[in-house]
């Protein structure tokens, strides 16, 4: 089979195309022909040899996928040969075929094309588990969203605002700011010119945010406290700003807040299992009426995986880069 493998560490230029062969499905996996991929940061990051495939998981990247079942393992009953599905993994997703445990398969919801389908497990069980397993996002709560225009900020602005909280985002230009309120983002926040702490205590009157979800790290450590309500979340999702910093405790003490960081690729098949069961109980009916919609901006051939990747280390991009095979 056609998949997608990096021959170092770099940028782009260190992806190729090669042959590999095809995997069979263990007791309680699926074999799914792959339609599309979703690309997410953590391939870039894989690409650029600090964030290696947890133990088990296959070097190949690529962590959300749609497709077609083609081959049960062992005791698999949920799924028929011939169903078209997508499903959260640990890696593998850049290849025409790909082996899954069952739990981390859902249907492709009603209303979404096969390919498109491809751009949902990923962002879905991220925001779930962490926005409202995590921190408990509630209606009536303020949720500061970075990096509110990007494949997570986009469903996590839906999700937030159909459960009725009030969405807040940051990006990096009115574009995107524009694009992120066709989203339902209720104000953003040009993080080049603005403070984001000042803003979000004026938009909520003086309240600060409840809850805020994190894809920076270290470089908004501080002003993510300091932007906290009384009792606020702090939900660490990522570290484009760097991994280390100093936590004022006192001041996160004062405030009653909490810092959590999460991580998704890397939790037990059972643990992913459990949030895909929530995600298909809470949000797919979401998708499945329209309230909730996959962000796809563009679509790249498998073969064209280098192109991709170049596009979203441009940061123009918005939305989910899909990778078709």
């Amino acid at each position: 089979m056609r998949a997608v493998e990096y021959q170092g560490a770099g940028g782009p230029e260190v992806i190729r195309v090669v042959d590999r062969p095809r995997p069979e499905p263990s007791s309680g996996e699926v074999l799914i022909r792959v339609a599309a991929a979703g690309l997410n940061r953590a391939d870039v990051q894989q690409r650029r040899g600090v964030y290696p495939p947890p133990p088990g998981a296959s070097d190949i990247p690529g962590l959300e996928v749609s497709g077609t079942v083609t081959a049960l393992g062992d005791g698999v009953h949920t799924f028929e040969v011939g169903a078209e599905v997508c499903a959260l993994l640990s890696g593998g997703g850049y290849a025409e075929y790909v082996t899954v445990p069952a739990g981390q398969i859902l249907p492709v919801p009603t209303h979404t094309t096969l390919v498109d389908a491809a751009g949902l497990p990923e962002v879905t069980s991220t925001v779930w588990s962490n926005l409202f397993l995590t921190a408990r996002v509630s209606a009536g709560d303020w949720v500061l969203i970075h990096g509110g225009a990007g494949g997570i900020g986009t469903m996590a602005t839906q999700l937030v605002s159909a459960f009725g909280a009030h969405p807040v985002v940051t990006a990096g230009s009115a574009e995107k700011l524009d694009y992120c309120r066709t989203f339902g983002a209720e104000a953003g926040i040009n993080y080049r010119d603005e403070d984001f702490v000042e803003r979000i205590r004026d938009l909520s009157g003086g309240h600060g945010a409840d809850v805020i979800l994190d894809v920076i790290g270290a470089k908004y450590l501080d002003r993510n406290v300091r932007a906290l309500a009384f009792g606020g979340r702090l939900v660490v999702i990522g570290l484009q700003g760097g991994a280390k910093a100093e936590l004022d405790l006192g001041l996160l003490m004062s405030r009653r807040a909490s810092v959590a960081g999460t991580t998704l690729r890397s939790r037990p098949a059972d643990e992913k299992a459990a949030i895909v069961a929530q995600v298909a109980e809470h949000v797919w009916p979401l998708i499945e009426s329209g309230a909730v919609r996959a962000a796809v901006e563009t679509r790249f051939p498998l073969e064209n995986a280098a192109e991709a990747h170049e596009h979203f280390d441009s940061g123009r991009h918005t939305g989910k880069i899909l990778l078709t095979i």
